[in-house]
């Protein structure tokens, strides 16, 4: 039988987590929000889009987890590589609509849920690429480049770093063990490391900011 889902429930959920990060959010977004949980919930079932299956663990680890970097996420121009379902890419998306955001993944399953969901959610500055990262061109350049899940740090910049627009930098989501292993690689420096405190998960996690050393200003620090 499939587990239904506590709308009033995660709705508390998602409010007492941006509250705890310190983010508004207005009904319209908060709806959207709400939706694409439902909707990821109800994808999953068939099409294993994430091992995660609990809507309330959803919340916690895909929604607030994933705007636990809305400080640092400016744009306008954002490549999400690697983006699974849409994380961290449409949450982020639904909550900036002045963000332009487009998401990267060669798993068609995971591309149709995005194209599936953009539909459902009226998301215009949302754009689903079905492509692997080394086949993928941009004329532009992205402002910034996230990653949630995607590889190694080594491999998440020298793959994309075709793609980095002039005076752009990477956003690398990481778990505690991983940032304390993490180096720079060779012509890239890392502007900051921070730590995430993501309400209901007890693990750590970190942003780490990076951009090429002939890039950086005065609005990060080397490390």
């Amino acid at each position: 039988m499939a587990e239904a889902i506590d709308a009033p429930r995660l709705g508390a959920l998602l409010d007492q987590g941006c509250a705890r990060l310190g983010l508004e959010l207005d009904a319209d977004r908060r709806d959207r929000l709400l939706r694409f949980i439902a909707l990821l919930h109800k994808w999953n079932r068939a099409y294993n889009l994430t091992a995660v299956r609990d809507p309330e663990a959803m919340i916690k680890r895909h929604l607030l987890d994933s705007l636990s970097i809305v400080p640092w996420v400016r744009g306008p121009r954002v490549l999400d590589v690697g983006a699974g379902p849409g994380l961290p890419g449409i949450v982020l998306a639904i909550f900036d609509p002045s963000l332009e955001l487009t998401l990267l993944d060669s798993n068609g399953k995971k591309v149709r849920f995005q194209r599936q969901a953009v539909l459902e959610l009226g998301l215009a500055n949302v754009h689903p690429v079905h492509e692997r990262i080394e086949a993928f061109t941009d004329a532009h350049g992205f402002d910034q480049i996230v990653s949630r899940a995607f590889a190694s740090l080594d491999d998440f910049i020298a793959l994309s770093r075709p793609l980095l627009g002039a005076g752009g930098e990477w956003l690398a989501m990481k778990g505690r063990r991983e940032v304390d292993e993490e180096r720079a690689p060779a012509g890239v420096v890392i502007r900051e490391r921070i730590s995430l405190a993501v309400p209901g998960e007890e693990g750590a996690r970190h942003l780490l900011r990076l951009a090429p050393e002939h890039h950086l200003d005065q609005q990060g620090t080397a490390s």
